[in-house]
């Protein structure tokens, strides 16, 4: 069971929240300033995240079975999923002003309304553990199918349309929409996909293969990806150009365009990273964040940055616009097109291609 297999891999370490000096007047809050949020369901492991029209942020608790809402101000809601044991991971905003999640161990796509509502559909075959999900340009819902290595496309009734990645035994992983169709990272084959909307499906290796891809999102000159201990872009003709990160460690996770025009991403060590267009990266630190795991991140509605934290049972908000600092852990533009290969990190992510897809998401 996948909650028995999280219980094992996990020990859950939420530490002591930031407080504020009762006496102090409130500071004014500067870029990378981090505030953290307490969820009310122990251990519930929340890993996707996503905006929605309500002006919330919603995100998923993947070892709990629940929908999380939280508002700006801090305030948490949560909606129980109805199918136990179902792993909701990913999670995007519908065409429909609806949530959209992704249920794993279930091979369910998930739907909520912002009232709280949950509409299950299964998926036509068993073992496809859906992980990552998006809104495509054609107002269909995009998802990666890690089980049986395809990209599935569902319409708001339900409907399911399924294509084969060449590559065998891929693990193909998040999704986004952008130029061309929808994008996708290959983790374990160590390569971005790209599926159009008749179904043409191009691969696109990254230099060494073993740059581990995680996230993705579109964001100026391309689509942006997580990889390992560096963030890499790819144009729409497939030019790949890759950053090193500032604090190599192999934990960059999710990423996200952020208010300010740049590059978002969650680093699972302890970091939040913002990169620029022309790819100066800084790393703000979260207090304990190497024992929290930041792990996916989303521009919310107040315009900032908001980010879960995996084992620190917590959602965390940056400050995203201008303010006194640039930050610790600033590092120029240094692509890297090529380089020698990398030794596979210690993350959370898939132990090896034998592990079962519901722990390799979690294994070290």
């Amino acid at each position: 069971m996948i909650r028995r297999r999280l219980d094992r891999l996990f020990a859950a370490c939420l530490g002591s929240l930031l407080a504020v000096a009762m006496q102090a007047p409130p500071a004014r809050a500067d870029v990378g300033d981090v505030t953290e949020y307490p969820i009310t369901t122990p251990e519930s492991f929340p890993a996707g995240i996503t905006a929605g029209q309500d002006r919330a942020l919603w995100f998923t608790e993947s070892n709990a079975d629940k929908i999380g809402r939280i508002t700006t101000t801090g305030t948490v809601t949560e909606f129980a999923v109805p199918t136990e044991s179902s792993f909701p991971f990913d999670i995007t905003q519908g065409p429909d002003r609806a949530l959209w999640f992704t249920e794993g161990a279930a091979d369910k796509i998930g739907r909520i309304t912002t009232a709280g509502a949950v509409t299950e559909f299964p998926l036509p075959v068993t073992g496809s553990f859906p992980t990552g999900i998006t809104q495509g340009p054609d107002r269909a819902l995009w998802f990666t199918e890690s089980g049986t290595n395809k990209i599935g496309r569902m319409r708001p009734d339900g409907t399911v349309t399924e294509y084969a990645i060449p590559t065998p035994d891929s693990y193909p992983y998040h999704i986004a929409a952008g130029p061309g169709g929808v994008w996708f990272t290959e983790l374990i084959a160590g390569r971005i996909g790209r599926v159009d909307l008749f179904g043409n499906v191009t691969e696109y290796p990254l230099p060494t293969g073993y740059e581990f891809p995680s996230d993705i999102a579109a964001g100026p000159g391309g689509m942006w990806f997580t990889a390992s201990d560096q963030i890499g872009r790819i144009t729409r003709s497939g030019t790949i150009t890759l950053f090193p990160r500032p604090n190599p460690g192999g934990g960059a996770d999710g990423i996200t365009r952020g208010p300010d025009g740049n590059m978002w991403y969650a680093d699972q060590y302890g970091h939040i990273g913002r990169i620029t267009p022309t790819g100066e990266i800084t790393e703000f630190p979260v207090a304990g964040g190497a024992d929290k795991v930041p792990f996916n991140i989303a521009t919310g509605p107040d315009q900032h940055v908001w980010f879960t934290e995996l084992f620190g049972n917590a959602i965390g908000r940056v400050e995203a616009l201008p303010g006194r600092g640039g930050g610790p852990n600033v590092t120029g533009p240094q692509p890297t097109p090529t380089g020698p290969r990398h030794k596979h990190p210690r993350r959370l992510l898939p132990c090896g291609t034998g592990t079962s897809p519901g722990a390799a998401l979690f294994c070290r």
